[in-house]
């Protein structure tokens, strides 16, 4: 059988830990909406000329 190779030790995995137990686990990323499907941010002025009335 061949021998079972040792964990290096890595320094940023470490700091990481400790910062999520500290801390916590990161929240999961949101996905990006692309702009033409988002909801318009201000309502448009009904007095602005929109209709024909």
């Amino acid at each position: 059988m061949a021998k079972r190779r040792l964990k290096v030790f890595g320094a940023e995995k470490e700091v990481k830990a400790i910062a999520r137990e500290r801390v916590g686990k990161v929240k999961p990323g949101q996905v990006i909406v692309p702009k033409s499907a988002r909801r318009p941010k201000y309502k448009s002025d009904p007095l602005e000329g929109g209709s024909d009335s």
